[in-house]
């Protein structure tokens, strides 16, 4: 089967496990997808882990204070893959049945779904969807979060301003360049710098909202941030 267009989707642990797993939601994606499938797309949905990475890792830390950060993305790394499991028992009909923990590699499949997880310590699954869109040939990542927008500060923060569209490197003098386990940035740094240098386009937009999805996908204009070169 040839399918129209692949896109890939950055799943975020805050979506599926904000602090217990959201069914709800995963059931209004579900229907969303399978939806979309019908249509001739094809996904590559990269699993996030969520308030289980954050478990563990902060289990960890009260136990060992100073824990390698090697072990520390490692539990994250099996909390994403924990996590990718149960997004494609969900596509268990529509996915490919191994999830791919190595983006560098495409699968074997034409199945119109392909779930992938955590690949290595020093980055997040950002890095894995930056790389498996190049390896899946796609110029686009939605980076589907909790959040409406990247802003040029914390918006906890007072003065935060949102950005709808921003270049990678105004957007690196925000992230920075250093990656830490416990980071909070709208896109880690590491998946930034290969964003970057493979010229792709990253969406950060609110992944609750399904509709604004549907228009991220459907190259119409949407509620979120676009970041290119």
């Amino acid at each position: 089967m040839t399918y129209k267009n692949t896109f890939i989707l950055s799943l975020g642990g805050s979506l599926i496990v904000p602090s217990a797993i959201d069914t709800e939601f995963l059931s209004k994606f579900k229907v969303f997808i399978e939806s979309e499938i019908k249509k001739g797309n094809r996904f590559v949905i990269i699993s996030g882990g969520g308030a289980t990475a954050r478990a563990y890792r902060d289990a960890g830390l009260a136990v060992v204070k100073k824990m390698p950060i090697d072990d520390l993305d490692w539990l994250g790394i099996h909390a994403t893959r924990l996590n990718a499991h149960l997004i494609r028992t969900i596509f268990r009909g529509e996915a490919y049945a191994k999830i791919n923990t190595h983006p560098q590699i495409k699968d074997s499949t034409n199945k119109p779904i392909i779930i992938g997880a955590g690949y290595r310590p020093g980055c997040s699954t950002d890095y894995d969807s930056t790389h498996l869109a190049k390896t899946y040939g796609a110029q686009i990542v939605i980076n589907m979060s909790n959040i409406d927008y990247v802003y040029d500060k914390d918006p906890r923060k007072p003065g935060a301003k949102k950005i709808e569209e921003i270049t990678w490197k105004d957007f690196r003098k925000i992230v920075g360049n250093k990656w830490d386990p416990g980071l909070h940035a709208p896109f880690d740094p590491i998946a930034s710098k290969f964003a970057q240098k493979n010229g792709l386009e990253v969406y950060v937009l609110n992944g609750k909202d399904l509709k604004n999805l549907k228009l991220a996908i459907d190259g119409k204009k949407f509620i979120g941030t676009i970041i290119r070169n």
